[in-house]
């Protein structure tokens, strides 16, 4: 008798970095734990610019290699919408124009389909899978506290009546401490905005799931999980199992290399080598992030002034060529040109005492190196988890996207980070003497509390991970839910 097809995970990631490769991770290690046999087939869409295309080429070819049952299903090319009012509108409307698309490579599957796995941005799919027949699940790349939220979204926008910016007092979050409204995610503070009204969508979509995958740990969010699972986030309907399966990371896979290899150790992390351990701070902003030139001054001046060393990642700004005005909000910064962004003299100045590096840097070498003592981060998701796997306390600076919420929560709740006073009202402008006073908190004795937060968090990381932890235990429900569920598509 010939074997059982092998089921299969079909995945519809966004095409960002911090949403592909956290949702692939995850599935993955669904595949590779043992009894539960899976192949994992991933709906490659077109992105909309041609820097965001290449960069997705470059992860297939590199799990295409990787030995696994990975499999590519190309989605036919799409029109993006002209007249998208957002970054959010455009990224929402643009996957939802792949809708027949991924209902016709889903009901073609020659294979049981375990699941379709979406992206948050993609949860009004949910309608394709239940016309299927296939079980359903939304990827959620982003926090347990950001889930909350979009779960109670429909709940606050009928109870404010007022748009969040213009609220006199506090946003209750089930699970969360009160958030000043200046805390809020950029999609949600206009209750106006098109961005708006798609987070309520998505919200009431993730409760149509058959279960929710979530990249954080039972230990880091206690207060949000607990608070989706015992239904105080949608009050009087249950929610979707949540499987929080965190963190998900690639450990160790820059070590790997360099033991593997006789390749010099990156030029950062030679400098780092020269340094007493936890005495540098370092700072660094994501794929995207980027600064004018009247921040820069500011930066110069606070880390001058501080005293302390530091390892700065400065890019500049975008250029036509790498995506400026993308429309889904990818504007990739190009390398820096010192001369010209540095004030005269801040690097003679500064010689011995701190590194500028004016392109990609290797983050999770850096942040593991025993020379880093605190991180200025722009809070995005996987940053914060690079961050806590190492033990590392920080000073969120967002910039973009739910960052904001994220740095609330670092801060307030997780007390794994130091206060950082940003101006959203000037572009999230950060003035010299607010950065001075919080890299002094950061790595001096007025941070001890986050620093040791912040090495408990490390533990809770770790342990969530092993075998018989939180998320291990999570990942076997979650793989036994897929197996259960498996089924051919129905058309």
């Amino acid at each position: 008798m010939a074997a059982a097809p092998t089921p299969t995970l079909v995945l519809l990631p966004e095409w960002g970095a911090g949403h592909l490769m956290s949702m692939l991770e995850s599935c993955k290690r669904v595949l590779l734990r043992g009894g539960r046999a899976f192949s994992i087939t991933l709906l490659v869409m077109r992105p909309p610019t041609a820097q965001a295309t290449s960069q997705v080429e470059e992860h297939v070819r590199r799990e295409a290699v990787s030995g696994l049952d990975i499999r590519f299903h190309r989605l036919p090319a799409v029109d993006p919408p002209a007249d998208a009012a957002g970054v959010e509108d455009f990224i929402a409307r643009y996957i939802q124009l792949h809708a027949p698309h991924v209902r016709d490579a889903v009901a073609g599957m020659s294979c049981p389909v375990a699941a379709l796995v979406l992206d948050l941005f993609a949860a009004p799919m949910v309608d394709v899978a239940r016309g299927l027949g296939v079980p359903s699940y939304v990827f959620m790349s982003s926090t347990g506290a950001m889930l909350a939220l979009m779960l109670h979204l429909p709940v606050l926008h009928r109870v404010v009546t007022v748009g969040f910016d213009e609220l006199d007092g506090e946003v209750h979050v089930p699970g969360l401490p009160p958030v000043p409204p200046e805390c809020l995610p950029c999609p949600v503070v206009d209750k106006k905005s098109p961005n708006y009204t798609w987070f309520l969508r998505l919200g009431d979509s993730f409760m149509d799931a058959t279960g929710i995958i979530a990249n954080t740990a039972d230990g880091l969010e206690p207060g949000p999980l607990a608070a989706v699972a015992d239904g105080r986030a949608v009050p009087g309907r249950p929610a979707p199992p949540v499987y929080p399966v965190g963190p998900v990371l690639s450990h160790g896979s820059s070590a790997s290399k360099k033991d593997s290899s006789s390749e010099p150790p990156h030029q950062c992390v030679a400098w780092l080598d020269a340094q007493p351990p936890a005495s540098v701070v370092f700072l660094c902003f994501g794929s995207m992030g980027w600064f004018e030139p009247a921040q820069v001054v500011e930066i110069t001046a606070a880390l001058e002034r501080c005293g302390h060393r530091f390892l700065w990642v400065l890019r500049g700004p975008p250029s036509s060529k790498s995506g400026a005005g993308a429309p889904d909000g990818s504007e990739h910064p190009t390398d820096a040109n010192l001369e010209e962004l540095l004030p005269e003299g801040f690097l003679r100045r500064t010689e011995g005492k701190g590194l500028v590096w004016p392109t990609w840097a290797p983050q999770k070498e850096i942040l593991a190196h025993p020379a880093v003592g605190g991180f200025v981060t722009h809070s995005g998701w996987n940053s914060v988890l690079e961050s806590l796997w190492h033990g590392i306390p920080m000073a969120p600076w967002p910039l973009y996207a739910e960052q904001h919420l994220n740095a609330f929560e670092l801060v307030a709740d997780m007390g794994v980070a130091v206060p950082l006073k940003v101006d959203r009202k000037r572009d999230n402008f950060v003035e010299a003497a607010e950065l001075e006073r919080a890299v002094r908190c950061l790595m001096g004795e007025e941070g001890r509390k986050a620093r040791e937060k912040a090495a408990e968090m490390r533990d809770v990381c770790r342990k969530a991970v092993e075998k018989g932890g939180s998320s291990d235990a999570a990942l076997q429900r979650l793989s036994e839910a897929l197996h259960d569920g498996a089924v051919p598509p129905t058309i």
